[in-house]
């Protein structure tokens, strides 16, 4: 199988770790990867705001890096910015070529649970209690676990994955599917309301004694480490991908 890597522009500029770490996962099971090296932003802050004409531009650049490229899938480590590709990348034309990437995109823990279905991952040892966060896009738009508010029954791509690493202990916070306040410009336009719904959901994990807080999701890590760090915490975050990769830590 071949594949290309999607760099969010954030974790380029921010966590090349988990970049990194996704690679070098991918490459355990033998997968090809090619990785554009002109790729940028996916255009999800701009069209976040409703600024469809600079979301055109960014939108094609990205479609100039990956619509021609010779591969099974698009693989991306962040579910915001993979729903960003297959849900609202609309500011420029839907060609036939725009459409097959916009379906061929797909985030990194749903590649291994939906297309590998890869869940074993029993060789690592990962001796600390951790908690899942799932982002809000990532649950709502890319149905990467159950939602609470549909009463549906439960189920947690990213938890099958981890919980059969050996010595690891997945706790369940008291409100695991909200909202941390990233929200992307949101944290920005509405900062007071971001800053406490940080402080509930790190409040939320010092209660439950967790250690790590695991996500497909850096950007909303991001977020809460930064309010963690506020309130001087002991608090670790990681990328899920960085655990299946077995560190480095």
């Amino acid at each position: 199988m071949k594949v290309a890597l999607f760099v969010p522009c954030y974790i380029d500029l921010i966590y090349p770790e988990v970049a990194i770490a996704t690679l070098e996962l991918l490459e355990k099971y033998n997968i090809e990867v090619i990785v554009p090296l002109n790729q940028t932003c996916c255009g999800q802050p701009t069209a976040n705001e409703g600024d469809q004409e600079n979301s055109a531009k960014i939108e094609k650049a990205f479609a100039e890096n990956f619509q021609d490229l010779d591969v099974d899938y698009i693989v991306g480590p962040a579910g915001s910015c993979v729903k960003q590709i297959r849900q609202h990348f609309d500011a420029i034309p839907q060609t036939e070529k725009v459409t097959a990437m916009r379906a061929k995109t797909i985030e990194l823990v749903q590649f291994f649970t939906d297309v590998l279905k890869i869940t074993d991952f029993s060789n690592i040892s990962f001796p600390h209690t951790i908690a899942i966060h799932n982002s809000c896009s990532s649950i709502r738009g890319l149905h990467i676990t159950s939602r609470s508010e549909w009463m549906e029954p439960r189920y947690n791509k990213t938890e099958e994955l981890l919980n059969s690493i050996k010595d690891i202990t997945i706790k369940h916070i008291d409100r695991p599917d909200e909202c941390c306040g990233f929200g992307g410009t949101f944290c920005v336009t509405d900062e007071a309301v971001s800053a406490k719904m940080g402080q509930d959901k790190v409040s939320d994990y010092v209660r439950n004694g967790i250690e790590y807080v695991v996500s497909p999701d850096m950007s909303c890590l991001m977020h809460q480490k930064g309010v963690s760090d506020k309130e001087k915490t002991n608090l670790k975050f990681l990328h899920v991908a960085q655990i299946l990769n077995n560190g480095p830590f």
